[in-house]
């Protein structure tokens, strides 16, 4: 659940008093953060990981494995509904953006047809700076 009443009616002005610069830049202007940088890269802890900007559930604990791309990554959505995907055309080729659903943050991508041995053969590529693990 979003601990923002809501999120869709926040300024720019107003993200950028409740967002630490780097959580801004990527959650607001679609950035990135240095591989293997995150603090959620490698770690194992147990819970559910919920939008840093909004609060709304993602990811669970259970869904993360070892991809070894410098990214947490993730094999599902908590739920259908707490992400959007996006074409992505930015980089001169065809990727998926993954937002979240309730402040429109940017995550981070998804990726397809790798050959990890996980349920879906999905990789959401998510930065750790767009997370927090609850």
């Amino acid at each position: 659940m979003s601990d923002i009443t809501n999120p869709a009616e926040l300024s720019e002005q107003q993200w950028r008093e409740r967002l630490e610069p780097a959580e801004y830049h990527v959650l607001r202007e679609s950035g990135t953060e240095a591989p293997w940088s995150g603090e959620y890269v490698s770690t194992k802890s147990t819970g559910t990981y919920v939008c840093r900007g909004c609060g709304a559930e993602l990811f669970t604990s259970d869904s993360k494995f070892d991809s070894h791309c410098g990214w947490p990554s993730f094999f599902t959505p908590l739920a259908g509904d707490a992400i959007v995907e996006i074409e992505d055309r930015s980089m001169g080729t065809v990727r998926t953006e993954v937002r979240c659903a309730a402040c429109d943050g940017h995550l981070g991508h998804v990726f397809s047809g790798e050959g990890y041995d996980t349920p879906t053969d999905l990789r959401y590529c998510i930065n750790s700076v767009s997370l927090r693990l609850s």
